[in-house]
């Protein structure tokens, strides 16, 4: 893998050899950066502002932010609504495509919007069955699965064309992930779907929560005999716990999710269990960042995103590196400005505006 010297977050994103997108997460960890992602909680709501909210909370910490896709078979905010608005304020943004809910026309279709609109980064998801969520009567689709999804991306960008054959006139210009779970049975097998999802088409993958550093270890000295760290980049998904209940409730409810007792019972024992889930968090980040082939993380900090910057920085990942962050221009104040004048000016009716309309045609 390149291990080129510095970045600079302000450089304008050309082309670079060897890159399949334009993007500031693959040039993170082509340069041999250590990668920093997280995972925006999609809005139950269609304001964009509950989108940018969000999102702010990552500003300068993140490299990456993903756009989650009906997580548990849950309706939210589409994945490619929240990529479209992350993309037009210079974020980031990380496509995740679920196959439950679409088939393979449908999602051929995404990609291409998506990349039109400025997304440089899918991953590829099989999805939660719709039993996990809050509408199981709804039907599900699966016509592809992460594996034939990868490979769908992968032929329309390699190759420019769908999978029926038909030309593109422009590929998406994406980098490919996928999901990994070093912490599901049976443990020696996962090394295996790791090579089958690189095969597949990956390029980086993301894994599940680690609470279980040791077997997570276990895990990429498999993956090094095999070499695949050599052909994929690896982020460990980290997470902070609210309490020793959460954690109970999260290891009995949430599929793929592997939490030891020691992890629970070092809850129990604090006096500030939210406290003590951002530090275990923190001390998880630091062990699993000294492992050779690791080359970033993943923080999933469902409704604890306000503890993200600073789990990044007293982790210290970054080593002094900032990331991307959106700066506001004179143009954006301009903009603001008009809005405001916008939003204060008495708005019409329908037939106020037809009568208004009427009148100007008459003459003076």
């Amino acid at each position: 893998m390149n291990q080129i010297d510095s970045f600079d977050p302000s450089e304008p994103l050309e082309p670079q050899p060897g890159h399949s997108s334009y993007g500031r997460l693959e040039r993170i960890l082509r340069r041999g950066e250590f990668a920093v992602t997280a995972e925006l909680n999609p809005p139950d709501s269609a304001n964009p502002q509950d989108v940018y909210e969000r999102a702010a909370i990552f500003d300068g910490w993140v490299d990456g932010i993903n756009a989650v896709d009906a997580s548990g078979a849950n309706a939210h905010m589409s994945s490619v609504g929240i990529c479209a608005l992350l993309s037009r304020m210079g974020y980031a943004s990380i496509l995740q495509i679920s196959c439950r809910d679409k088939n393979r026309i449908a999602i051929q279709g995404d990609v291409l919007g998506a990349a039109a609109m400025g997304v440089q980064n899918v991953m590829c998801l099989t999805g939660d069955g719709v039993q996990a969520g809050d509408q199981p009567g709804a039907k599900p689709v699966f016509d592809l699965d992460c594996m034939s999804l990868l490979e769908t991306v992968r032929i329309m960008r390699d190759n420019s064309k769908f999978l029926s054959g038909r030309k593109l006139t422009t590929p998406p210009a994406v980098f490919l992930g996928a999901a990994i779970n070093p912490f599901a049975p049976p443990h020696d097998f996962r090394p295996y779907r790791l090579a089958k999802k690189i095969a597949a088409g990956a390029q980086f993958v993301q894994s599940q929560y680690c609470y279980d550093v040791p077997m997570f270890k276990s895990y990429m000295q498999q993956v090094r005999d095999m070499g695949l760290d050599e052909e994929c980049f690896i982020l460990c998904g980290v997470g902070p716990l609210a309490s020793a209940r959460t954690a109970r409730w999260m290891r009995s409810n949430v599929p793929g999710v592997h939490i030891p007792d020691h992890i629970i019972e070092r809850l129990e024992g604090a006096q500030n269990q939210k406290a003590e889930g951002k530090q275990i968090c923190i001390d998880i980040i630091n062990e699993v960042k000294e492992i050779e082939g690791v080359s970033g993380i993943h923080v999933m900090a469902y409704r604890q995103e306000e503890f993200v910057a600073e789990i990044v920085h007293e982790s210290g990942v970054l080593k002094g590196r900032r990331p991307w962050t959106k700066e506001t221009t004179a143009v954006d104040e301009l903009v603001a400005a008009r809005m405001e004048e916008i939003l204060e000016e008495p708005k019409l009716l329908p037939h106020e505006l037809a009568g208004a309309a009427s009148d100007a045609d008459q003459p003076e």
